[in-house]
């Protein structure tokens, strides 16, 4: 029930003690988080007593959702007290948060070990958690390959890394992967970007899909209730972000696990409307499942003013009995119906997907239905995949496997097809003037700043950072490529409630020439 914020907390953990790993042994026990026999914790790591402050280091590795779950993980971290580092032998508690999506990620996270543990065996006091995907599905198995870990924790433990931490500083090793309710997170987290924040509504996935991990290792569909997700909503406005990201592993299916059941469109329509009164400009979300995508979603995105023209749907295939097989729940028929209703509310909208090649079984025909749904929606940005088998996955079981060298060309062609859509798409933004949110400098050339359109197309213009970062700026576009456009800043947009005056060039990016329209940024930012 979305009113219940008070359910009594089940987690419970796996043990394996340090004292029973040298034995030879594999003690495993269950043992609640909040058990009262267990004395306080003392302070972790021992460096401490250095006289230097603790660091940790976070290093994240694939989607949205574990970037939002590393800011969580570092804001507890930095409540403890830790201050963050860049030098892996600087770290005294080091965070792997891992993502098992693709092919061979497992030796990836696997290698990225070897230098922490190498210090830990060179007597170092350096504790080492593997968070994520890939410490769900791995579980008791990376320590039994990798002992100098510490904690292995899944995502559903991520605003509880304080918790385990202690445990850690007891002398356990810890094995947090059992299905758990995730908690309210009153800590607040170390946004990566003080311009563009992350918001979950919604944690795990419950759809099955007989390629995919992320339901084994994220667990089922568990919502957060709607005045959370609004709170935290207010909380960054307050604090000056300018854009926020709703995330969902199936966003659409907020409120499902409800009683009485809620829809996203209502908690979109809800977020749009906190997001105008506590002055962020922008509001997206991100991913849709199109079997659950309604016109009701659409609708709200066309209608609210702080949501942005751009929508994810990840359609995966073009051929509707390869999407029977990947047990998606919805045909090509349905995927062209959205696209048109999208299309239909907002002409000028841009349109992402998804798209995996070689599943098992795809024939020739199957993906030529997925290169022909290409050419019929030109897709203005897109994820493609080669199929890679998962663990713990049907597909990955099936004798009908596709040779990779045929993968290989699949996954080319749709490549560069893709390519040229975007580029094709991108032409309609030349000469025209775009509203473009500053999120920082471009890393490749000093003296221009970086930013995105609400189509969600990367900008790049001459600027000075320093004054335009978080500001909203009308940009001449003058050259467009496939993957980012460049421009010319005609003006920054006013703050609600200030006035315009004039700034020239000089201020405005750091050197001489014409004037352009500005205005001063607002005092609550």
């Amino acid at each position: 029930n979305e009113e219940d914020d008070g359910r009594e907390d089940q987690l419970r953990l796996s043990f394996d003690t340090k004292e029973s790993r040298d034995m030879g042994r594999h003690a495993v026990s269950p043992s609640p988080l909040s058990d009262p026999a267990l004395p306080s914790a003392p302070s972790l790591p021992a460096a401490a007593v250095s006289g230097r402050p603790l660091r940790y280091l976070v290093e994240t590795m694939g989607c949205q959702m574990n970037k939002a779950d590393s800011e969580r993980m570092k804001g507890q971290l930095e409540s403890l007290g830790f201050e963050e580092t860049e030098k892996q032998g600087e770290a005294d508690v080091v965070v792997l948060n891992t993502c098992s999506i693709r092919d061979r990620a497992e030796q990836k996270v696997y290698s990225q070990l070897g230098p922490y543990a190498a210090r830990k065996r060179s007597g170092e006091d350096v504790a080492l958690v593997v968070a994520g995907c890939v410490a769900q599905q791995e579980a008791e198995s990376l320590l039994r390959r990798v002992p100098e870990v510490d904690l292995v924790m899944g995502p559903q433990y991520a605003n509880r890394l304080g918790d385990l931490l202690e445990h850690v500083g007891r002398g356990n090793q810890v094995v947090a992967t059992d299905p758990a309710y995730i908690m309210e997170d009153i800590t607040q987290a170390r946004r990566d970007s003080d311009v563009c924040a992350w918001v979950n509504i919604i944690y795990g996935c419950n759809e099955h899909c007989t390629y995919c991990v992320v339901p084994t290792t994220r667990g089922v569909e568990q919502s957060r209730p709607s005045e959370s997700i609004l709170q935290e909503i207010r909380e960054l406005g307050a604090r000056g972000y300018r854009e926020v990201t709703l995330l969902g592993q199936n966003i659409d299916a907020w409120g499902r696990d409800m009683n009485p059941r809620r829809r996203f469109a209502d908690l979109l329509k809800m977020a749009a409307e906190e997001c105008t009164k506590s002055g962020i400009h922008r509001l997206r979300f991100t991913t849709s499942h199109p079997r659950y995508m309604t016109d009701s979603v659409i609708d709200v995105v066309a209608d609210a003013g702080p949501l942005c023209e751009f929508l994810h749907v990840p359609m995966q295939s073009g051929d509707t009995e390869v999407l029977r097989r990947m047990r998606r729940g919805y045909s090509r028929e349905k995927c062209l119906r959205i696209v048109e209703y999208i299309k239909k509310k907002m002409p000028d909208a841009s349109i992402g997907t998804d798209v995996i090649v070689g599943f098992p079984g795809e024939t020739d025909e199957q993906f030529q239905n997925t290169v022909s749904l290409m050419e019929e929606v030109q897709f203005d940005a897109m994820m493609s995949a080669a199929y890679s088998p998962r663990p713990n996955t049907p597909a990955a079981e099936w004798d009908d496997q596709v040779p990779e060298r045929v993968k290989s060309e699949r996954l080319q062609l749709v490549t560069e097809l893709s390519k040229k859509h975007i580029f094709d798409r991108s032409q309609r933004f030349l000469g025209r003037t775009e509203e473009v949110l500053v999120e920082g400098a471009n890393p490749k050339i000093p003296g221009q700043v970086m930013g995105r359109t609400r189509h969600n197309r990367l900008v790049f213009f001459d600027g000075d950072v320093g004054a335009l970062k978080g500001e909203l700026v009308d940009v001449r576009i003058d050259t467009a490529r496939a993957f980012h456009l460049t421009g010319s800043p005609v003006r920054v947009r006013p703050a609600e409630g200030t006035t315009e005056r004039r700034l020239g060039v000089a201020d405005l990016v750091g050197k001489t020439g014409d004037d352009v329209s500005c205005y001063p940024q607002s005092e609550a930012v």
